[in-house]
């Protein structure tokens, strides 16, 4: 039997694969094994490493859930702030004035090429040096001000791609009807590029939310990976645990935002559906009366 896109396997390819399963399975059982035999032998899985997470509520008081508003915080901020800019910048750079669209590009393309950490390093340096911001609030400022630049740099190429890849007589239909660019724009193409470009955007969004880590690695943010090293010194070295736990809830964030992003995005197909819109955007006439002529015939 052969499929449309591969050949049926015959007797030795099954053996074969057959085999080449159960060695893959006999090489992650070695290899779970080594590492669970090595932090044994260190006594990173002694339970009194691991105890104080389950029956104390000091780690998570003192360390953890302050680490953890200061990653939500400085994730918002540049969040609220990288999303118009990128839509900004992303629109000005489909414009037909090259006045707005080649600054747009130039600025594009330049901080995304730069790394995040570069950024956030030369924000720190500017506002120590020209500003008067506490050196309190100044690791956050510059944590921000990294994640704004990049981000919205690649937000904006997303938002580029999402509206380009809409059929081009949607633009030429509302031209048509005599609406200006900036109606166009914001009426008809932005609306429906939103749902194509949602996965994207979640993506970049769980990218801010990993990022803040840098931080708190090179200037000092007090975010939930920085709360590692205070928290392991005051309980017995348990770095593999504290590790573990911060994983565990990098992970919940980053599930929950994908997760929320996936509904909303079957939210609005389904909002779009029910509205009778066809995928090219022309409004569907299902269950609409038939016009009826003089001779009866239904047209």
């Amino acid at each position: 039997m052969t499929s449309v896109l591969y050949d049926a396997q015959g007797p030795r390819a099954k053996q074969r694969n057959i085999l080449y399963t159960v060695l893959f399975v006999l090489c992650a059982a070695a290899v779970v094994w080594w590492v669970y035999a090595g932090l044994a032998e260190k006594h990173q899985l002694d339970w009194i490493k691991w105890e104080p997470f389950f029956t104390s509520p000091q780690p998570w008081q003192t360390y953890i859930w302050p680490g953890l508003q200061n990653t939500l915080k400085a994730a918002f901020f540049a969040l609220i702030i990288a999303l118009p800019l990128g839509a900004l910048f992303g629109i000005g750079r489909l414009s037909d004035h090259r006045w707005m669209r080649v600054p747009s590009g130039v600025v594009v393309e330049f901080f995304r090429a730069i790394p995040v950490l570069i950024l956030m390093i030369v924000a720190n340096a500017v506002y120590s040096e020209y500003t008067d911001i506490s050196t309190d609030v100044r690791p956050l400022y510059a944590v921000v001000t990294g994640l704004v630049l990049y981000n919205a740099s690649v937000l904006a190429e997303i938002v580029r791609a999402g509206i380009e890849s809409l059929p081009k007589g949607q633009a030429e239909a509302a031209k048509a009807l005599g609406m200006r660019k900036s109606q166009i724009m914001v009426s008809v193409l932005l609306p429906q590029a939103v749902t194509a470009m949602l996965p994207a955007i979640v993506s970049q969004l769980v990218v801010i939310m990993k990022d803040t880590a840098l931080g708190g690695a090179m200037m000092t943010f007090p975010e939930l990976l920085a709360s590692i090293r205070p928290m392991s010194a005051n309980y017995g070295a348990n770095t593999i645990a504290c590790f573990t736990i911060v994983a565990v809830i990098f992970v919940a964030l980053n599930f929950t935002l994908t997760s929320f992003a996936s509904w909303l995005e079957r939210y609005l197909r389904r909002t779009k559906k029910s509205k009778g819109t066809a995928p090219g955007g022309a409004p569907e006439t299902v269950g609409e009366p038939a016009l009826v002529v003089d001779d009866g015939r239904a047209v």
